[in-house]
């Protein structure tokens, strides 16, 4: 026992007398470990700065390039599903006529002229549509074939002339959608609306002045949710609400042609651009058209819910009149014609018993004002579905249930 103690104590000893050595060894291997690196790292470093320094625009021109390919691509795979829309119509025209080809070189005393009304199919207007559908479904905007007595003809990408026919014209939104007979033809891939995000890069392609077929312009998403009074040619105006506003060059014949995104992906309809500013266009999201494409895919119309009631924004001349207090909701009123009833007949709204002068201040639990329309409320539902509206009549507040039936449009 005494020799094992002996023993384990030298062992001890000698142990003890090495650790100073260990640990400095140790501490060298760590310090060179840590110093190898630090200069690995520097090394590297000073060579990735001076790359960099060296040629600082070759990632940006890097970048750029990708985003150009990314474009081209787009361009490429949707232009086949773009279509020129052109009008035409037969527009009379006055022609002078003599009794002989020897009567133009006679004084205006001597001659007998002839007026003769002549008619001559003559371009009236033009804009872009897009596929929807492999069988020639194509998506434009009302005001592109507005006139019921004019011709529409289709022109694809490559140069081929179709007729087409009106299936619908949307009577709340500047919407419609027309066909051409064929088969196969390319339907635009439709995205979401509802991601888009300021700032992201979009893309217009369209008959830029009913001119210039398919051109290509790009910019930003400038703005989401405007509301804006858009106004046509024919004089007429309509308040779009929640629309899309771009720096993409639209011009006049751009109408109805798509807005997409870098994914090729149809995420509005340019429908109208600001007069007397630059780079300031607006598209319909697609999202807002979308129920109306089925609609038209499975129906061949646009059918829309209505209540039936003709009514004005409340103001505070208004509600000083009326002696209430409410300065939201709509007042049901009559137009200036005489057939412009409050209410219309057998409509929703007269069957619930809703009548002139009572004001619609919520629909299904939304408040009703200068951000939330009535239709807007009203576009979600379908006809057949029952809402709730809060009224007031005739000085008291009152919930009605209005059952919503279908309005056509032409």
């Amino acid at each position: 026992m005494i020799n094992e103690v002996d023993m384990s104590q030298n062992t001890k000893q000698q142990t003890e007398s090495k650790i100073p050595f260990i640990i400095l060894v140790s501490f060298i291997g760590f310090a060179s470990g840590i110093l190898g690196s630090l200069i690995v790292y520097n090394f590297t470093l000073k060579n990735y700065v001076a790359s960099v320094s060296q040629e600082p625009q070759t990632i940006v021109k890097e970048v750029i390039q990708l985003q150009d390919d990314s474009i081209v691509d787009v361009v490429a795979s949707t232009t086949p599903s773009v279509v020129s829309i052109v009008a035409s119509k037969d527009v009379p025209q006055r022609q002078q006529l003599f009794n002989s080809p020897f009567d133009f070189f006679f004084s205006p005393n001597q001659r007998v002229p002839e007026q003769e009304q002549l008619f001559k199919k003559q371009k009236i207007g033009g804009g872009t549509g897009f596929f929807v559908s492999n069988d020639g479904m194509i998506v434009t905007n009302r005001h592109v074939v507005a006139d019921h007595d004019a011709e529409y003809t289709v022109i694809t990408s490559e140069g081929v002339e179709y007729t087409a026919k009106v299936l619908a014209r949307d009577d709340v939104l500047d919407f419609a959608v027309i066909k051409v007979e064929g088969e196969e033809f390319i339907a635009a891939s439709l995205g979401n609306s509802d991601e888009i995000k300021i700032g992201q890069t979009v893309i217009a392609i369209g008959n830029s002045l009913g001119e210039f077929s398919h051109s290509v312009s790009r910019g930003i998403i400038s703005g989401v949710q405007r509301d804006i009074i858009a106004g046509g040619g024919s004089g007429g105006s309509e308040r779009l609400s929640n629309i899309i506003q771009t720096d993409a060059a639209i011009n006049f014949g751009n109408s109805g042609g798509p807005l997409l995104d870098l994914e090729g992906k149809v995420i509005g309809i340019n429908t109208a651009i600001a007069q007397g500013a630059e780079n300031i266009g607006f598209a319909l999201p697609i999202n807002q058209v979308m129920r109306l494409i089925d609609n038209v895919k499975e129906t061949g119309k646009i059918s829309r819910p209505f209540v039936g009631v003709r009514y004005v924004a409340m103001t505070e001349e208004i509600k000083k009149e009326l002696n209430v207090s409410y300065d939201y909701g709509i007042l049901v009123v009559r137009g200036q014609n005489i057939a412009d009833f409050a209410v219309v007949p057998n409509s929703p709204a007269d069957e619930a018993g809703i009548e002139e002068y009572d004001i619609i201040l919520e629909a299904d639990g939304e408040r009703i004002d200068e951000d939330t329309y009535l239709s807007q409320i009203i576009s979600k539902y379908n006809a057949g579905d029952t809402i709730t509206l809060k009224i007031w009549h005739k000085g008291e507040e009152r919930n009605i249930s209005v059952t919503l039936k279908e309005k056509e449009s032409l």
